[in-house]
């Protein structure tokens, strides 16, 4: 018997089917069969979700972090540099050249 490749679930597919079992309408042996994965998994997924529900309500969340301002402000004089030095050389490039 082949052994299945390891299935790797999206955090969306995983709330879907805790909050299922959550709502205790059907048995984990019916959400199993429905959703495709062990009843074992499907309780971790529950625990988890009753584990960190507190965190989607704290007011103290922290937000996204992106990469520091000073660091895009370089990254802006970079870029402006390039294009600065790239119009004038396609600028010597279009003038005609009387040398031709």
């Amino acid at each position: 018997m082949a052994k299945r490749p390891r299935r790797n679930h999206k955090a969306g597919f995983k709330a879907k089917v805790a909050l299922e079992a959550i709502k205790g309408e059907q048995t984990l042996i019916e959400l199993s069969q429905r959703f495709g994965v062990h009843q074992n998994q499907i309780t971790e997924w529950k625990k988890q979700l009753l584990e960190r529900a507190e965190e989607v309500f704290s007011k103290d969340k922290k937000e996204a972090e992106g990469p520091p301002v000073k660091e895009l402000h370089a990254k802006i004089g970079q870029l402006t540099m390039e294009n600065d030095f790239l119009s004038v050389a396609l600028g010597r490039i279009a003038e005609p050249s009387a040398k031709r």
